[in-house]
């Protein structure tokens, strides 16, 4: 299953994050070659990894990481509205409703088809998440060639604005329509796989639980 991890429960998740943040590491700035902020000299950790931030972690059993991504809420601060908000045509989406999708990370010495695998379960949990939670949009900041297979996945997506270069890379900024007709969508497309997402950390989000006392 893939665990969604806040600050709720991530003191039961600390050996999972821990190597999610050294395959961030290995792939962010050893492969790619960001210039990331590095912490103890192996984990990639930057300011939006704070307590509101929300992981889907896809670990094996001896609690290695397997894959991973990062969801911010986009009424706070985020990379699209902090670093990049010139992407955007229009006003950076930024309502309640409306989450961040960031550091897509799978762990580099899996063979490519376990990968496509992984990624493929994180994208199905995230959605789950967002219909368990309201969410009706996510954003993101994906190199060109990325973006291509986004647009391509099935669900409804488009680009915020045209692509830009930054750095010597082309980068361009995008959003993602949830309704309850998103997994069928995917499910057309090879893509999503139902009930992903770790049933009890579910109903321990943040979100769920101020919902519940309202």
């Amino acid at each position: 299953m893939v665990d969604l991890i806040c600050a709720k429960n991530k003191s039961q998740f600390s050996s999972q994050l821990e190597s999610m943040f050294e395959d961030r590491k290995n792939v962010f700035i050893g492969l790619l070659r960001w210039q990331l902020p590095v912490i103890d000299g192996r984990l990639e950790i930057d300011q939006f990894d704070d307590d509101e931030a929300i992981y889907l972690i896809l670990s094996d059993q001896s609690g290695n990481h397997m894959g991973s991504l990062r969801l911010l809420r986009a009424d706070r601060p985020h990379i699209l509205s902090s670093l990049f908000p010139y992407l955007c045509a229009e006003k950076v989406p930024d309502n309640p409703h409306t989450m961040e999708i960031t550091r897509l990370c799978l762990c580099p010495g899996l063979p490519a088809l376990e990968r496509f695998h992984i990624r493929n379960r994180l994208i199905s949990a995230m959605v789950d998440y967002a219909l368990f939670q309201g969410i009706r949009t996510f954003t993101g900041v994906v190199t060109a060639r990325f973006l291509s297979q986004i647009l391509q996945m099935g669900w409804r997506c488009q680009a915020l604005g045209s692509s830009q270069s930054v750095e010597g890379t082309t980068i361009a900024a995008f959003r993602i329509d949830i309704d309850e007709a998103t997994p069928a969508l995917l499910q057309t497309a090879g893509i999503y796989l139902p009930d992903q997402i770790n049933e009890y950390v579910r109903l321990k989000t943040p979100m769920a639980e101020s919902e519940h006392e309202n």
